[in-house]
């Protein structure tokens, strides 16, 4: 089987970009480590009420849940991309065996054969 890498290259660019968008709503990006984003909090000057400072903090810790799932997806995307450049896209870290098309077209950043799916 011969893949398209420039198509799965293409879709991987696109989620990553929409990633990347969605963690710019609930984080920012690290100024000390480019590859590593922070959960913002809302940020009100006025002094909060009680209820609004444990609203707050429950959205807090929502922002913080998302960022890692986030940010896990996006670390899939770059591993990806990366196999791209690297000519090793479309083989499984496993066996080595090439990764099924169907499965490569319905996440293209997959690591592993359907044998060995996580």
């Amino acid at each position: 089987m011969t893949l398209d890498t420039n198509n799965f290259k293409q879709k991987l660019l696109d989620e990553k970009a929409l990633v990347e968008s969605e963690l710019g709503t609930v984080a920012r990006k690290n100024p000390d480590n480019a590859n590593d984003w922070e959960p913002i909090a809302d940020s009100d000057e006025r002094p909060a009420e009680r209820d609004e400072v444990a609203d707050k903090l429950e959205s807090f810790e929502e922002n913080v849940a998302i960022v890692r799932r986030l940010e896990s997806r996006l670390g899939e995307i770059n591993t990806a991309l990366t196999a791209i450049e690297q000519g090793t896209y479309g083989k499984c870290v496993v066996c080595g065996n090439e990764i099924e098309s169907a499965r490569l077209e319905a996440n293209p950043s997959a690591t592993t054969c359907k044998q060995h799916l996580k």
